[in-house]
């Protein structure tokens, strides 16, 4: 990741290490759409599964097989998180950004299958168009998925009704649900926690579960399921139980990491406030010091554009 790599437009492209494979996914951050962009929360989510793919419900031999659909794919990044553990991935996404999602996927599947000739422990990477609530593009991918995964989805209230549509369209009783999402607006987190909690049995994934470097106090990781109450015993999903599933245990979720992060499965409006302060001093201090890493430096970018969204030119 370069330093100066958010919405620059002297950036086409980003190297990402994943699994011990150097990718390169070609963004667009000046086009007018914005699933032309790699979103932070997309690289959270794929280091989150490279730290757990050891045992429990991400190692590969889990894994290996699965069918798994991603949503608002956009450069295709999280997608290959999970066929780089077996799974067999459709990667999704409206027509305008097609283009730039099968060549990112073209290039690195090639990539690592010269580097692993003859392995089998890569799965598949397919592209395929998807509107969301479109009944012809849903049943051309022939759900259910076994995993629906996508970061970044949604930012704005009028996502929320038709995602949540689709989701139940793409999904059968055992579907597990994986979402990472930066949080811009207190307003539509919210809204979007409460419409998880009503249909789902929802997880926050702790902090002191994500990779050390790649994570953030406004980047959350969600595991979700179906709520047993509406599938009968012999098909309801499994419970996400945190110990026996490796993600963490009750008593981790309800304390705090090394760094000081609550692991609370909540999140309160003032704790995310009192976040982005505690993220803008640490950049501060570190942009005086004149030592910043990659990841701190991108997430200057996001602090700068926060700061610039309040400024109005006259």
């Amino acid at each position: 990741m370069e330093p100066d790599r958010l919405n620059s437009p002297n950036t086409s492209a980003i190297m990402f290490e994943v699994l011990g494979h150097q990718l390169q996914f070609s963004q667009d951050p000046n086009s007018k759409h914005l699933g032309t962009t790699v979103w932070d929360a997309s690289m959270v989510f794929v280091k989150f599964l490279e730290r757990n793919c050891r045992k429990g419900r991400f190692s590969p031999s889990k894994l290996k097989g699965k069918r798994v659909i991603e949503l608002g794919a956009g450069c295709g990044v999280a997608g290959f998180g999970m066929a780089l553990l077996g799974c067999d991935v459709v990667s999704t996404d409206q027509t305008e950004v097609l283009p730039l999602l099968m060549r990112n996927v073209e290039r690195n599947t090639s990539r690592i299958m010269q580097m692993n000739p003859g392995s089998d422990s890569f799965g598949s990477v397919q592209v395929a168009e998807l509107d969301w609530e479109n009944e012809d593009h849903i049943k051309a991918v022939n759900p259910p998925f076994d995993f629906i995964i996508g970061t970044d989805v949604v930012y704005a209230e009028h996502l929320l009704d038709p995602l949540l549509r689709t989701i139940f369209a793409l999904s059968g009783p055992k579907t597990t649900i994986l979402l990472g999402y930066e949080i811009r607006s207190t307003n539509v987190h919210e809204q979007m926690l409460d419409m998880w909690k009503q249909n789902f049995e929802v997880k926050i994934i702790p902090k002191a579960k994500m990779d050390r470097k790649y994570q953030h106090p406004s980047i959350q990781l969600f595991i979700m399921g179906l709520k047993p109450s509406a599938e009968t015993p012999e098909t309801s999903s499994p419970p996400i139980n945190w110990e026996t599933n490796e993600i963490g245990t009750r008593e981790t979720e309800n304390s705090q990491d090394k760094n000081g992060d609550s692991n609370n499965e909540t999140i309160e409006s003032d704790d995310f406030v009192s976040d982005k302060v505690k993220e803008d001093g640490i950049l501060l201090r570190g942009l005086q010091n004149g030592k910043l890493n990659e990841w701190e430096a991108r997430r200057y970018g996001s602090m700068a554009a926060r700061l610039l969204r309040d400024v109005k030119i006259t």
